[in-house]
């Protein structure tokens, strides 16, 4: 593996400067930024039970409470990609994080009213969804500079700070929430207080995305990428189960099992929800380990994975255990982690340089479509058993990795067997090996030099 020794200019989009050399660090700021973000998305999971016994709610209004969050990170998403492929990745992180710091505070003041706890979600769901699209490609385009022993080390990269904010953010808040007082202010302090140490780290870190954009923002908003046959028929069918997996861990298993916990019901819900993002970690590098372009092998394992945590999650509601939910939560946190591992390198194989940050947005704002699984489950629970619905879920995932297991071969024997995929292939400066593996050297862009590498 070569070192990239790549430079950007430090500069707003197409004014020019001396370009300076990014520190093997930089990716890490961006990263600190997006895992705060993160822990802000994710910090209102282990007070479900909490807000369903103080506030009085149905099972089905507090899911719902919990799903609003993608109300708001779909579009933050859709247009938060293309806008900082437009104007640079700085300026949307940094009023991202403005943007997490308001969600906590409404969440704060929302502990006696459903209203200002619907809005709260809301808005961090707009902060996450500006966050993570321009976030997974400022870290790709940062960690390119300082990468020694891996070739493509972005994906990875990103999904580990994501995962780290998404574990930490509801463990600290549930152990809050169970043993310190006014746990419906205290559990959200430790956010505000990681947004503004992130702020500083941001403002410092290079910027990546600096080429002058000549099409109108509207024009941008289409991603051409999205037409390829392998994302309609291959990434659009796998996204949702990233987070539909992740979802059903943290939201759903917890609260079947609250009768036999009483009051350690919080900190459980908060150590279930911590394990989800930890297995979806550890899971990682045996997912890099399993990817190859050319055969579905990461796909099919991501989804068996998934497959098996429902079934888990199956037996946990039959009979009730806490055990079978945390191997269940176990089982579908890897299952999130491969998944998500799995969709960012094909998003980012697909991507033209000009798109990156986009077609990640619509690959991100697809995943989010999961998080409506526990409301599902929920609304339903009261006429079909839960163990029942699981076992469905279990059915529909597997439809789901016959199907992508299918099409991933089709498609690449249509494409001619080369393991490239989409208009990466056919960057200028580049060329497809004969493992499928596009090598060249930087082109003029950050986002074309990102792209222009050997993928691991």
């Amino acid at each position: 593996m070569t070192k990239h020794a790549l430079t950007y200019r430090d500069t707003p989009a197409g004014s020019s400067g001396p370009p300076p050399a990014i520190d093997k660090w930089a990716w890490l700021r961006a990263g600190v930024a997006v895992a705060a973000v993160g822990w802000g998305a994710n910090q209102f999971a282990p007070l479900l039970l909490l807000y369903r016994s103080e506030l009085g709610l149905s099972a089905a209004t507090v899911q719902a409470t919990f799903g609003l969050y993608a109300i708001g990170l779909v579009p933050g998403l859709l247009l938060g990609g293309p806008v900082s492929d437009r104007y640079g990745r700085r300026r949307l992180i940094l009023p991202a994080l403005f943007i997490s710091l308001l969600g906590s505070v409404l969440l704060i003041a929302g502990g006696e009213s459903l209203g200002l706890l619907f809005a709260g979600r809301v808005v961090s769901g707009i902060a996450s969804g500006a966050a993570f699209s321009a976030g997974a490609a400022w870290i790709k385009e940062l960690s390119l500079a300082g990468s020694a022993r891996e070739a493509n080390p972005g994906p990875r990269r990103a999904t580990i700070t994501m995962t780290m904010g998404f574990a930490m953010g509801p463990l600290v808040a549930g152990a809050l929430a169970q043993w310190a007082p006014s746990p419906t202010v205290v559990a959200y302090l430790p956010h505000l207080a990681l947004t503004l140490v992130s702020i500083p780290l941001v403002m410092r870190t290079p910027e990546t995305c600096v080429t002058k954009r000549q099409d109108s923002l509207l024009r941008q908003l289409k991603v051409s990428a999205v037409r390829e046959p392998r994302f309609r028929s291959v990434v659009m069918p796998l996204a949702p189960w990233v987070f539909g997996s992740a979802s059903v861990a943290l939201a759903y298993l917890p609260g079947l099992v609250k009768d036999q916990l009483g009051d350690s019901a919080l900190v459980f819900s908060a150590c279930v929800t911590a394990l989800t993002g930890f297995a979806g970690i550890l899971v990682q590098p045996l997912a890099r380990r399993v990817d190859d372009p050319r055969k579905p092998r990461l796909i099919a394992m991501s989804m068996a994975i998934v497959v098996a945590g429902l079934l888990v999650a199956a037996a946990a509601a039959q009979w009730s255990q806490p055990v079978l939910v945390v191997a269940g939560t176990l089982v579908l946190g890897a299952g999130y982690g491969c998944c998500q591992v799995c969709g960012l390198l094909e998003v980012q194989r697909l991507a033209h340089p000009k798109d990156l940050a986009g077609l990640t947005a619509v690959y991100q704002a697809l995943s989010y479509i999961g998080f409506a699984a526990p409301f599902l489950l929920a609304a339903f629970q009261d006429a079909i058993p839960a163990s029942v619905l699981l076992v469905i879920a279990a059915g529909l995932a597997t439809l789901t990795l016959i199907w992508t297991s299918l099409r991933a071969v089709r498609v690449q024997g249509a494409e001619g067997g080369t393991g490239s995929t989409g208009p990466v292939a056919g960057l200028p400066g580049t060329t497809t090996g004969a493992a499928g593996t596009t090598v060249g050297a930087p082109t003029s862009t950050p986002t074309a030099a990102a792209t222009a590498v050997r993928e691991g």
